[in-house]
């Protein structure tokens, strides 16, 4: 079950490594690739990106399904939307004024 569902938040983990994060942009590039496709991209084994696609699976932010032998993966932007409506959004807005000078 992701955490939007009921679990706690480690979604910021999920996102805090590059290769993870790396992943992701494949992902919204082209969606459903597999895992030989997604590996070739990243510096490791299909073991390590097997391994972080897993922690993506765990926090919701990649779903899977299976054809045959084969296991595409896909990117679910809900948790990231999420985020960004409970965390960035709010405090957005506030920077923005900051940032833009009066006009006279």
């Amino acid at each position: 079950m992701p955490w939007y569902e009921g679990q706690s938040p480690d979604i910021f983990k999920a996102l805090a490594d590059e290769h993870r994060r790396l992943l992701l942009d494949l992902l919204f590039a082209q969606d459903g690739q597999t895992l030989v496709q997604l590996s070739a991209h990243l510096p490791m084994t299909r073991f390590g990106c097997m391994k972080h696609l897993h922690i993506l699976e765990e926090v919701g932010l990649v779903t899977t399904r299976k054809e045959g032998r084969t296991k595409r993966h896909f990117l679910n932007p809900v948790p990231l939307q999420l985020v960004y409506d409970r965390w960035v959004s709010k405090y957005a807005r506030p920077w923005t004024r900051t940032l833009v000078p009066p006009s006279e």
